[in-house]
Order: structure tokens, then C-alpha cells, then sequence
């Protein structure tokens, strides 16, 4: 069976508006589909209501394991929640779990545990999502994954949807936002190369968390999924809408 892959995050993430278009793009589409949401925005703003001030490394969230807990709270709880309700509301058969349930997601601490229980998936469940696939339902993941060590991990979402995008062979993962594209050289581009990708990330025009959004993006390709874009929700219905990150050849050919 083939799936698409639909991450979805940024700063409208708490929108309701923007929620409902999205769930209404989906509703719009027969491809079978697997959401993955972020929530990092809600994640910061409990922390701070907590007196914890978030960390960042590089793009990642430095996790203790009380912060592990505000994540495990907003990602698989409240956000997860309000994602599969939309889809439900606007007639998407949704099912909301999180990447610890049935280990449906199993991965490892990054960085030797220099960020805390910050991790990456390793392993996919494939075949509990391609049961609830060919059920008709529609997964919405919160992309907490257990790790090796019985624990929580707390992984970014844009790489869990590359791992689950991988794992799968998807035919296409979109990384969906409240901005068009990718900016280089401060125009929106259409279609980035590797090459493209490493060169923005090094002047720091990709920054914060548009740098493992790209990085994902890059591990996905290599992996073999089909086509990656990332963009806006125009993307669900557009097929030219977005940026689309592929190889030198496919680059060439697009542009």
C-alpha cells in the first residue's frame, strides 16, 4: 500500500483555523495517510509555567526527565488529542496514539545523552501501521518513541516522520508549516540539492528549527522515499506547491 507521510508544526500549530484547513486538505485526499504533529510551542510555554526554561541545542530540545514529562503531557496528550479530533470532525477516520504505544516507535538516546533523553527512532512498527492503513483509519502520532532502556525518548517530530516515512517506503513525505517553502538567498526556492541544503545551513540562512527540518528532510531522500517537500497547507492539493528536496538530477529537472 502506498502512504504519504504528513508532518505538520510551526507557529499556527495552535490555530484552530489552520488546523481545520489542514484536516480539510486531508479529508480532500485518497491517499492514505499518517500524521505526525510537533507541538514544541506549547511544550516551551508549560515549561516556563513550570519554571523551566527550555534549552536548545542545535535545533533540539535538551530534555531532562522532567522535561520529558511536559513533552510525554503536551504531545501525546493535549495536542495529539485536538489533531485526531479535527480529523474527525471533518469526516477522517483518525486514530491518535503516541510512538510509546505498542512501541510503535523504539529508537535510541542521541549524542551519547549530552541533551538528556533527546533520542532518534531506529525502529519502526510498520505493520501496526499498515493494519491500521488497510483498515481505513488515518494514525496521528505523537512522536514520543520508547527507548532502549524501557524510558521515553523524547525525538523531534520532523525526524520521527522521516524515520516512519523510511521505514515504510513512502511515496512522499511533506513537511507542512504556515510558510510556503524553504528561503535561499531570500527568495523561496522550489527544489534544494543536497548541495543547496548544506550551503544554507552553513551561512545560517536555515536556522533554528528549519535546520533539522532540512536535515530530515535530506535522511528521508537517501532513504528512499519517493518525493519530500516542505511547505505550507497548499501543498495537500498542490503537487508544485512547496520546496522540494531531491537529488541533483531531479533539481535540475524541476527548476
Amino acid at each position: 500500500m502506498t502512504a504519504r507521510i504528513v508532518k505538520v508544526g510551526g507557529n499556527r500549530a495552535e490555530d484552530m483555523g489552520w488546523i481545520r484547513e489542514v484536516a480539510q486538505g486531508l479529508a480532500a485526499s485518497t491517499t492514505p495517510t499518517i500524521l505526525v504533529h510537533g507541538g514544541g510551542k506549547e511544550v516551551s510555554d508549560l515549561q516556563r509555567a513550570l519554571g523551566i526554561e527550555p534549552e536548545w541545542s542545535d535545533g533540539l530540545r535538551v530534555t531532562t526527565p522532567r522535561v520529558l514529562e511536559v513533552v510525554r503531557m503536551v504531545l501525546s496528550g493535549a495536542v495529539n488529542k485536538r489533531w485526531a479530533a479535527a480529523l474527525l470532525d471533518a469526516g477522517v477516520d483518525a486514530l491518535g496514539v503516541s510512538g510509546e504505544d505498542g512501541g510503535l516507535l523504539t529508537g535510541e538516546i542521541s549524542r551519547g545523552g549530552a541533551i538528556g533523553r533527546t533520542g532518534e527512532v531506529t525502529r519502526v512498527r510498520t505493520e501496526l501501521l499498515r493494519g491500521w492503513l488497510a483498515a481505513g483509519l488515518t494514525p496521528v502520532i505523537s512522536p514520543l518513541t520508547r527507548g532502549p532502556d524501557g524510558g521515553g525518548l523524547n525525538v523531534n517530530a520532523d525526524d520521527a516522520a522521516a524515520g516512519i516515512a523510511a521505514a515504510l517506503g513512502a511515496a512522499e513525505l511533506l513537511f507542512v508549516s504556515d510558510v510556503p517553502g524553504v528561503k535561499a538567498g531570500g527568495a523561496w526556492a522550489y527544489a534544494l540539492d543536497g548541495v543547496a541544503v548544506d550551503a544554507l545551513m552553513e551561512s545560517g540562512e536555515a536556522a533554528g528549527g528549519m535546520r533539522p527540518k532540512l536535515r530530515a528532510a535530506l535522511r528521508a531522500r537517501g532513504e528512499g522515499v519517493g518525493r519530500v517537500r516542505i511547505g505550507d497547507v497548499g501543498m495537500l492539493t498542490d503537487e508544485r506547491a512547496g520546496t522540494r528536496i531531491g537529488n541533483l538530477e531531479e533539481t535540475a529537472h524541476a527548476g
